[in-house]
């Protein structure tokens, strides 16, 4: 099993309806998930965080850093 978590919760992505975690069964469909949420992330938030992806194990951690 492989996770797609985020690090921490900014307010964007509190008001986004997102779950903070989703569970697949291969690397590769997490690593499509969380590509897509960096993505839409860094697109349509407030521009205040930067959002990318780090492996850590079986879990793919979408970090927050501010801009």
């Amino acid at each position: 099993m492989f996770n797609v978590k985020m690090e921490k919760e900014c307010g964007c992505f509190k008001r986004s309806g997102m779950k903070s975690i989703k569970t697949f069964d291969n690397k590769d469909d997490a690593m499509i998930e969380a590509k897509d949420w960096t993505e839409e992330m860094n697109e349509t938030f407030c521009k205040k965080h930067n959002f990318s992806i780090v492996e850590e194990g079986n879990d793919l951690i979408i970090k927050v850093e501010m801009n």
